[in-house]
């Protein structure tokens, strides 16, 4: 009798070292993919601005550019700023739905791995 009591605290005692090492791993992977999330999300933040900076450059020499063809600075801001209206305009209406479920199921693909 003695033994089975000893067997059963044993047992116990290896039962809660067990969840509690289950539950310390858990903490761990969730740490982990929040991590990898994180920093996927930040890389591709740090690369947005620097796209964009160059991008907001370039265009502003293209609308100088433009202007100075056409004889008035201020023309090239105008056709430029018409075009990316129309460009955005149609991404938003076109493929806005399809951009939002890729992004989304590029999250949930780094949550998931």
């Amino acid at each position: 009798m003695e033994t089975t009591k000893q067997d059963l605290e044993i047992l116990f005692e290896k039962t809660a070292d067990y969840v509690e090492t289950k539950a310390n791993l858990l903490k761990l992977q969730a740490v982990d993919k929040t991590a990898d999330v994180v920093s996927s999300l930040v890389l591709i933040l740090i690369a947005a601005v620097i796209f964009s900076v160059v991008f907001f450059i370039l265009n502003i020499g293209l609308a100088l550019w433009i202007g100075y063809l056409l004889g008035k600075t201020f023309y090239g801001f105008f056709i430029l700023a018409g075009f990316y209206t129309i460009v955005g305009l149609s991404i938003y209406f076109l493929k806005g739905k399809f951009l939002k479920a890729n992004l989304s199921n590029l999250i949930i693909k780094k949550l998931l791995n």
